[in-house]
């Protein structure tokens, strides 16, 4: 470069590209050409998904942004998943997917596509009740109830991970589930009587 030649400055290069990058768009929408999407149109943007719920095969379109709690309990109704701190800390909205509990506040629905889920609606065995289920009633484990739904999912997964040698031990396991009305001596003695029959 020969010294009388001008020097840019990098602010001025990078000036120069967004100049020419927009003013290429501005050809291409003019010519016809697809415009890119707003953001306004991304965030409402729909996606398909195919996902089983308690055996029953659903397909939904939905925007991505949804939580599997909120497909669950606003698109297909099934309330028993409670939203509690919508955070992943209590523990009320805990799922199956795919045989392991998680926090279906945290999923998003599109990341459930192709998944099987098993919600509270669907551990009733032939028209019975569940013995997680049957043992909380006979335990007196849940006062205002509110967390009892995803207590008793979060127990059959702890019982089929095989985390029930010992009080201490379903007390850890469970540890995601808050009860504010601190029935967990209940809880607890509840999960091992379960333990118990379901062996």
């Amino acid at each position: 470069m020969s010294e009388h030649e001008p020097r840019l400055s990098r602010r001025e290069v990078m000036r120069g590209s967004v100049f020419a990058a927009v003013s290429a768009a501005s050809i291409a929408y003019e010519n016809g050409a697809d415009a890119a999407p707003s953001e306004q149109e991304r965030f409402e943007a729909r996606t398909r998904i195919h996902i089983e719920i308690n055996g029953v095969a659903h397909q939904l379109e939905l925007e991505p942004r949804v939580t599997l709690l909120d497909m669950l309990r606003e698109h297909l109704q099934l309330t028993g998943t409670k939203k509690g701190c919508n955070r992943g800390e209590c523990g009320a909205c805990t799922v199956h997917m795919d045989g392991r509990r998680v926090n279906a506040c945290l999923v998003l629905a599109v990341a459930a596509d192709g998944r099987k889920i098993t919600t509270i609606e669907g551990i009733a065995r032939e028209g019975g009740l569940h013995p997680v289920q049957q043992a909380f009633i006979e335990h007196d484990a849940f006062q205002c109830g509110f967390c009892t739904c995803g207590q008793i999912m979060s127990a059959v997964g702890c019982i089929a991970e095989g985390h029930t040698g010992s009080n201490e031990e379903i007390r850890e396991w469970m540890s995601g589930n808050i009860c504010r009305c601190s029935a967990y001596p209940q809880i607890a003695a509840a999960v091992a009587a379960a333990a118990k029959e379901i062996r």
